[in-house]
Order: C-alpha cells, then structure tokens, then sequence
C-alpha cells in the first residue's frame, strides 16, 4: 500500500469518489454506522482508510437490498468484538440467507403475477380477434 492510499480523505473527496453525497456519510455517522470520525482544523471530517473501507462494505450490503437497520446490527457487532471479523460473519450469513429468502418469495410472486399477465393477454388477444365469443 503507498503512502497515498493512507492518507485521509474529506468527506467531499469521498464522497464523490463513491458517488454518493457527503450528507450519506453524515447520515451513516449520526445512526451509528461509521463510528467516531477524525476532525480535522475548522471540524472538516477526515477518513482513514479503514473508514473508507467500512463505507465501501456499507454500500455494498445496501446495493444487496440489507437493510440500515440490518447493516447496523452488523456494525454493532463489528465494534463490540473490536473490528474481528469471526464475529461478524455468522450474523452477515444469517442475515444474507434471510435476504435470499425473501428475494426467492419475491422472485415467485414476480413469476405467478407475470403467468397471469400472460394468460390475461392471450385472453384479450383472442377476444380482440374474434376468436372468442363475448361474455
């Protein structure tokens, strides 16, 4: 890793990097997510690499549909066991299988509503053609 990488970051410059706004990150602080923040001169907002890398998985887990509540039970976790991350990862694969749980229901809901939107076009389709005779 070059001195670079390790050198803090403002908020802007994150959060533009990230491509999120700097009141996400603010938000993500004052719930509890992203723990204590460094402060810089004039209380501009410094992170280190390792806030970087929280945010990175915070993000992610959101993109997966885990909710703010959910991520932030994982972060509890996280800094109670002092950042060891064979406490945190049961909880995540609980969490993740909940997840797939409820993405299956959805996925067969999303399947029977499209089968009845397919046979209710046939339907009309047959009426509009005739084919049918009208009720």
């Amino acid at each position: 890793m070059s001195t670079e990488e390790n050198k803090p970051v403002q908020i802007g410059v994150l959060a533009k990097n990230l491509g999120i706004t700097t009141r996400t990150i603010r938000y993500y602080e004052e719930i509890g997510l992203m723990g204590k923040t460094e402060r810089l001169g004039g209380g501009t907002r410094s992170y280190s690499q390792n806030d970087i890398l929280r945010l990175k998985f915070i993000l992610k887990l959101k993109n997966l549909g885990i909710s703010l509540k959910e991520i932030e039970k994982l972060s509890d976790i996280f800094d109670i066991n002092k950042e060891n991350f064979t406490t945190i990862t049961p909880k995540l694969i609980e969490i993740l299988d909940n997840h797939i749980s409820k993405v299956d229901e959805k996925m067969a809901d999303f399947s029977s509503l499209r089968k009845d939107i397919v046979e209710y076009r046939v339907r009309i389709t047959e009426y509009l053609s005739g084919n049918v005779a009208a009720d």
